[in-house]
């Protein structure tokens, strides 16, 4: 029969386990508190969904966006079955205040849709079996894909303007012209809409009625056409594809995004961010390739053209299996990199800054590489710090030395810090990336207990904020929910998954290693169960499963990659003594007392492992790029597998 590749017995449980399993049981009795104490039992928010225009759909699905995520890490049942209701619930109450229409947002800019949209990608993830998500699934995409909707126009390659949905291309960024005054403070910071409007050379003409009056009637004009951001429409399209990998939603996917690199090309490599509706560049703005909605110019520029660049770029490589598509990204990253300046953020106009002295604290004041992230009349501007995720993605995508270098680059920028584990809130549940990247680099191995103590605080300061909300004004807000939503799983989807936090604006939920239950036939590591990703490189990934339980047996399917695009190669187990044991596609054996991992014969990218009470196994998974055509996957499949192969076991080399 051959011996059983052992796990270490331990004498005593890692911290980072013990934290990471206290984290989901935190999570699990936080968001039913948040379920309770605004939702009603239908799911619907208790907020009075009441619209002056077409912003705000996004706001009433964010609380719950990855929530989905969380079960796939191994949240409980119940958690899926809650966000379902919440999702079919804040439908129902946007549609009947008029912003849905078949369930489908009426029409606004792609920044937004992909916020909306997460929510939707995780559930479609997370249970690909409901044919309910997976009809809408192919009813939103079509929304593109069939020019019959109107949004695309498939003559010139465009979808046909800045505001899309159910109702088609919207005109304008409302239903009539409005006036566009210096009285949004809020906006100020953000400078001019549109930078070539007679008369209007800075914020305060704006103060002027007939100017606002120009610079609102300008803005609706220039509305029109295709902009940057809706590259993000790719993901919807990419989400139906994984279905039964559609062919002409491929096609479709292909297209559009060759269409935008095609755009690039001829503007010296670098993205542009509008189309007129003839098909011009830039033909709304006389030529200029800045200047669009949601464009370089305003009002973020880099977090939303680049962000739509990569998500975008991303998508046509996972269905075409060409990292060249991401060549488009890499520009826009080294672009900003190459116009960096260095300077304390604290003392910059910086539009964004208010984020990042939140983030930083004491250490805004230090010297650091700041991009640009706008571009208008007067060349680049508005420098800031990387969003680290657009860098950050590129690489884990294709994990090549010249995209790490990249992200090493835009870090080695960052202030020096004594606390590189800082405690904040980010909309996007994000921002750790950096000391992330110091772990799997070796330097900062005392990230996993240092970030799952924070997270840990996250949850109590959040619990704290839903117990405070009755005498708290702004819990009446439209964005309390999400300040307060509970599960947060950045640092668990770095540390289980070895997967950054989703791309924010339309990403879809990729993860580099997933778990299966094959006890109880769902996503997800099982209960007690622990994991760590420690390495991920271009085909290795170190991984560590441990058993927190002192009485409980557990089994666990570990997979590389969550729709099949990579497959397992073959298994190192790394023994305590620092011996190795190659592994091949066999089955071993298991024995009373030891922790076993089988390599299942009719799914190649599939182990199986099974772990005593208070045992832990590190692994390196070695990978390779699939064969076989991604796709959603429905748990339990790796268990039929393993129950029909008939396999013949071998005995691993000895120490």
């Amino acid at each position: 029969m051959g011996d059983a590749i052992q796990g270490h017995p331990l004498s005593e449980l890692p911290a980072w386990a013990v934290l990471e399993r206290r984290l989901f049981d935190e999570i699990e009795d936080a968001w039913r508190l948040f379920s309770t104490t605004f939702a009603e039992p239908d799911g619907r928010l208790r907020f009075a969904a009441e619209f002056v225009d077409r912003d705000g759909v996004d706001d009433l699905y964010e609380p719950f966006f990855n929530w989905p995520a969380f079960y796939l890490l191994g949240g409980s049942d119940d958690v899926l079955a809650a966000a379902k209701r919440h999702w079919e619930g804040v439908t129902a109450q946007l549609t009947e205040a008029g912003m849905l229409t078949d369930e489908y947002e009426n029409g606004y800019d792609w920044f937004h849709q992909g916020e909306s949209l997460l929510f939707f990608y995780g559930l479609c993830a997370a249970d690909p079996a409901d044919r309910d998500f997976a009809e809408r699934a192919r009813r939103f995409s079509e929304l593109y894909t069939d020019a019959a909707h109107g949004n695309f126009d498939p003559a010139l390659g465009i979808i046909r303007a800045p505001h899309n949905g159910a109702l088609g291309p919207r005109p304008g960024l409302s239903d009539a012209p409005e006036p566009y005054s210096a009285d949004r403070a809020e906006m100020r910071p953000y400078g001019l809409p549109l930078e070539y409007v007679r008369a209007v050379e800075e914020w305060d003409d704006l103060a002027d009625p007939a100017l606002a009056a120009a610079m609102g009637e300008a803005m609706h004009r220039a509305a029109a056409g295709d902009v940057a951001v809706n590259l993000a429409a790719t993901s919807l399209v990419a989400n139906r594809w994984l279905y039964d990998g559609d062919e002409a939603s491929a096609a479709w996917l292909r297209a559009y995004v060759d269409g935008w690199r095609e755009r690039a090309a001829a503007n010296d490599g670098l993205l542009p961010d509008s189309v007129a509706p003839d098909g011009t560049t830039g033909g709304l703005h006389d030529g200029r390739w800045f200047g669009g909605h949601y464009g370089w110019t305003w009002p973020h520029g880099l977090p939303s053209v680049g962000m739509a660049a990569v998500i975008a770029g991303i998508n046509e490589a996972f269905v075409t299996g060409d990292d060249a598509a991401l060549d488009m990204a890499r520009t826009v990253l080294d672009t900003v990199l190459d116009n960096a300046i260095v300077a304390p953020i604290a003392e910059t106009p910086f539009s964004l800054r208010g984020g990042w002295l939140a983030r930083w604290g004491a250490d805004a004041a230090r010297p650091a590489l700041l991009v640009p992230h706008r571009y208008g009349r007067h060349g680049w501007f508005d420098y800031g710090p990387m969003p680290l995720e657009l860098p950050l993605w590129v690489w884990w995508w294709s994990r090549r030395t010249d995209d790490l270098a990249r992200v090493r680059r835009a870090i080695a920028g960052l202030p020096a810090m004594e606390d590189p584990v800082k405690a904040f809130r980010d909309k996007a549940e994000a921002g750790h990336e950096a000391p992330w990247v110091a772990f799997l680099d070796g330097d900062l191995p005392e990230y996993p207990t240092r970030a799952l103590s924070m997270a840990l605080g996250q949850v109590a300061r959040r619990v704290a904020l839903m117990a405070a909300a009755a005498s708290d004004p702004d819990a009446a807000h439209l964005h309390f929910g999400q300040r307060v939503n509970p599960v947060v799983t950045e640092v668990l989807g770095q540390l289980v998954s070895g997967t950054p936090q989703v791309l924010y604006n339309g990403g879809l939920p990729f993860a580099a290693v997933v778990y299966e239950d094959p006890e109880r036939g769902r996503p997800g590591l099982p209960r007690d169960v622990a994991a760590l990703v420690s390495r991920l490189d271009a085909g290795d990934i170190d991984l560590a499963l441990v058993n927190t339980s002192t009485t409980r047996t557990h089994r666990v399917i570990v997979r590389t990659s969550r729709f099949g695009e990579r497959r397992l190669t073959g298994v190192t187990v790394r023994t305590r003594a620092g011996g190795e044991y190659p592994g091949r596609s066999t089955a071993y054996a298991a024995t009373p007392g030891t922790s076993t991992i089988h390599f299942l014969e009719l799914d190649s990218d599939v182990v199986e492992v099974e772990l005593r009470p208070a045992h832990r196994i590190d692994l390196t998974l070695h990978t390779a790029p699939s064969d076989a055509a991604p796709r959603h996957r429905a748990a339990g499949t790796a268990e039929r597998a393993a129950a029909a192969a008939s396999v013949r076991p071998t005995s691993p080399s000895k120490e």
